[in-house]
């Protein structure tokens, strides 16, 4: 099976159209791989498309005025993102980065745009990712407009535990390797501060480090105190 067309097939909304159409739209599609932090689009880029994520994690960044970066959301395989260029045609208002070694699958906007228009469950597709992705940004700035630093911290752990968590033995490790500084972009902080919340939090008994990993080490303790129930994790 041509690649382009296996990964459309994997995709979470495109899988669900026919062969036919399916053959149509991978002929229009491009294919790329990218290292490493390097740039997929760049704000002042024209948005003329979509994309799919084939393989690895990209990372949505918003560059602030005095040079700040906030990391926006995380894209996993089988997931489209970019997807405001449906609706404004003009430059991209964030950028997206390669955070590990990533394959991307570029989709013209016009196509998108006509599937559409002929498939209502394509629509409602869109139109539910828009409202999901929205949804977790306006949960990020409630918590940086209203919680403190470990408050803002606990969330994002709870966050990253629910979609990238995997169970261990001793709970639940994030499947995703950040550094302090990322995180602190995350949550709009700083890194020395989010070096301390992890001490403090390590000797509440709330969460575990080895290494690079993260493990959250009683997740039940960690949502009660900021008022959420856990939900979920991949089993190991």
């Amino acid at each position: 099976m041509n690649q382009r067309l296996w990964y459309l097939k994997n995709c979470n909304l495109l899988g669900k159209l026919g062969p036919d159409q399916l053959a149509e739209l991978e002929s229009v599609s491009q294919i790329k791989s990218f290292d490493p932090g390097s740039p997929i689009y760049l704000p002042s880029q024209p948005a003329d498309s979509l994309m799919l994520v084939a393989q690895g994690l990209v990372k949505i960044c918003h560059l602030n005025l005095d040079g700040k970066v906030s990391i926006l959301a995380f894209v996993t395989p089988g997931e489209l993102f970019g997807e405001l260029a449906l609706f404004n045609p003009v430059d991209r208002g964030e950028y997206a980065e390669a955070a590990t070694s990533s394959t991307i699958v570029r989709i013209p906007r016009e196509y998108v745009q006509r599937l559409m228009n002929s498939e209502l469950e394509i629509a409602l597709g869109v139109t539910k990712l828009m409202g999901f992705r929205r949804q977790r940004v306006e949960n990020r700035l409630r918590n940086l407009l209203f919680a403190n630093n470990q408050q803002r911290l606990t969330h994002l752990l709870l966050d990253l535990g629910e979609q990238f968590g995997i169970v261990v033995d001793d709970g639940i490790r994030l499947g995703l390797k950040l550094s302090h500084q990322e995180i602190a972009n995350l949550i709009g902080s700083t890194r020395e501060t989010v070096t301390l919340l992890f001490g403090t939090m390590k000797k509440q008994g709330l969460l575990q480090t080895k290494r690079q990993d993260v493990i959250l080490a009683d997740v039940n303790r960690l949502a009660s105190s900021v008022g959420r129930t856990w939900k979920s994790a991949t089993v190991h």
